[in-house]
């Protein structure tokens, strides 16, 4: 509120100085056409009065951007704190809440929890062997297994082994052409048909 009202101030000092600015360019511009005299010697002395007072103004508006300064640092410095006790105040809270909860919890019941849950988990590896188990299984020599094997071995080689393939390759081929049917001849030597009449050709 005070920093706003510093403010104000200021931008009402700042536009008397732009007036009086523009007072002075005037006075210098008509200076500058006039010779020297008593009407030259007035107006030189209005512009020094003008001059002084910018001045005065300019020192007026630097006290005032001062003071707008000092009192944003400290807004920002009473802020700041305020801002730390809040984080204090909820870091003690949760403290005090965290202080609460741990007399809720019981380490020893913790510890048991922990040793009972091993213990299931250590029975349960029982159970699961426990029936995993197998019963009136006969006892098989190793030497038997690797004899059985080696026998599947040579059976399935047997089975595998094509060589009798090679009688078939070698068989004589059949023939390609159609046989001629058998011809019938008289006690003569003469071709005759099924009817026994001699063949026209």
């Amino acid at each position: 509120m005070f920093v706003l009202k510093v403010d104000q101030r200021a931008e009402s000092v700042e536009k008397k100085i732009q007036v009086l600015e523009n007072d002075l360019r005037k006075f210098r511009e008509q200076m500058s056409k006039m010779r020297e005299g008593p009407g030259k010697n007035a107006v030189k002395a209005k512009a020094l009065r003008i001059l002084k007072q910018k001045k005065m103004y300019e020192q007026q508006l630097e006290n005032l951007r001062g003071q707008s300064f000092n009192m944003e640092q400290a807004n920002y410095a009473n802020q700041a704190l305020k801002d730390t006790h809040t984080t204090v105040v909820a870091m003690r809270d949760g403290m005090n809440q965290m202080k609460k909860e741990f007399k809720k919890i019981n380490i020893d019941d913790i510890e048991d929890v922990q040793d009972e849950l091993a213990d299931m988990m250590e029975q349960a590896n029982e159970v699961q062997e426990t029936l995993g188990r197998t019963y009136n299984t006969p006892e098989i020599d190793e030497d038997e297994l690797n004899a059985e094997l080696e026998a599947l071995g040579d059976e399935i080689a047997l089975d595998d082994d094509a060589s009798y393939l090679d009688d078939v390759l070698k068989a004589p081929e059949a023939p390609s052409n159609k046989p001629e049917a058998e011809t019938n001849k008289n006690k003569d030597g003469i071709p005759v048909d099924e009817f026994g009449l001699p063949q026209i050709h």
